[in-house]
């Protein structure tokens, strides 16, 4: 049974899922008429421009919509940012397109389903988020899942330096997601914008000096278009996931992208329905199952907390308020004093306590 007050936020990764793996089919059409690193940058580049214009539009409106203000980013929150969007939006990029021009296509693929699990041992192991065993057989679940959907026959899968750095990709955009877990309580909306208006410059400054011709207006659009939907929205909700589930449950709901790209590409665009798409979306299913129904509740302390983020005055919110707040929910700078209680919980910007 699925708890809805603690799980509803999987639905927002869930959705993010659905964006990116629509972008999938889309950017391979795409593909015919751009160079992949200049899709890359054109899509990352859609992405924070389109939240740029979302941004403006929400500030001009701030006044009619209090209830929508986030909290702004502060302090060390730019080091998390920083360490993110080179990780991310620079390294990351980078070793995968260098992969590719040693790897076939068949291979990569494969390899690239290593993200979720290597997400998941990044928050574990570096950033001590608690994981438990639903959420280990979860990961793998979606990674045998991935296995399937892509495999080939043909799929080569040599160890080589071209090889690794695929994998070197996924640890990267693995350390990305969990960098971002660190700032999520702050405005998503920047965050992504800040993501995508950097990665998308970079990777299309290297496209260029790559010999990159500037592509014709339709197909100028039509990635501006699919980054804004299945990068920059995507990556919003991601982050507001993040923000509730931590970066081992996100990551485990986020792998079902690839699923939802095969499913447009069958239903929309023709392609066949196999065996290996049936048989990976059973393993799917039974993966988000398990991390849906999950129950994580034993006693717990709170240590004492000062922090800004959008919040409504819950059991873990009574504070005082000068009056200029606004109407809840709001976000403001407040503290949290030590207690100790008992409650269904998930590693949340509240609960990141050892285990």
């Amino acid at each position: 049974m699925i708890d809805l007050s603690l799980q509803r936020y999987a639905f927002f990764a869930l959705a993010a899922a659905a964006l990116f793996g629509a972008s999938t089919p889309l950017a391979k059409v795409l593909l015919g008429e751009l160079p992949p690193l200049g899709l890359a940058g054109l899509l990352y580049l859609g992405s924070g421009a389109g939240l740029l214009a979302v941004r403006i539009f929400s500030r001009v409106n701030a006044r009619t919509a209090p209830g929508l203000k986030e909290a702004p980013l502060s302090g060390r929150d730019y080091v998390w940012l920083a360490g993110a969007v080179i990780s991310g939006g620079v390294i990351a990029p980078v070793l995968l397109m260098w992969g590719l021009s040693g790897t076939g296509a068949s291979g990569a693929s494969l390899l690239l389903n290593l993200e979720g699990v290597i997400t998941t041992l990044v928050a574990a192991a570096l950033f001590r988020e608690a994981v438990g065993g639903r959420v280990w057989t979860a990961a793998a679940l979606m990674l045998a899942a991935g296995l399937v959907l892509s495999w080939q026959p043909q799929a080569d899968l040599k160890l080589s330096l071209h090889a690794i750095a695929i994998v070197g990709a996924c640890f990267f955009w693995a350390l990305d997601n969990n960098l971002t877990r660190k700032i999520s309580a702050s405005d998503p909306v920047v965050l992504a914008m800040i993501k995508g208006l950097t990665a998308g410059s970079f990777n299309l400054a290297l496209a260029f000096a790559l010999g990159l011709n500037v592509p014709a207006l339709v197909s100028l659009a039509g990635a501006l278009m699919v980054g804004f939907l299945g990068y920059g929205v995507s990556l919003v909700l991601f982050i507001l996931a993040l923000r509730h589930l931590g970066s081992a449950r996100t990551a485990a709901h986020f792998s079902t992208a690839p699923f939802i790209g095969a499913a447009i590409a069958i239903f929309v665009l023709g392609e066949p329905f196999t065996v290996s798409f049936g048989a990976a979306l059973a393993l799917m299913v039974v993966a988000t199952s398990l991390v849906l129904t999950e129950q994580h509740a034993h006693e717990h302390t709170h240590e004492y907390m000062a922090h800004s983020h959008r919040h409504v005055h819950d059991e873990h919110h009574q504070h005082a308020h000068r009056g200029d707040e606004g109407p809840e929910p709001h976000a403001h700078w407040h503290e949290h004093p030590p207690m100790t209680h008992t409650h269904p919980h998930l590693p949340d910007v509240h609960h990141w306590h050892r285990h």
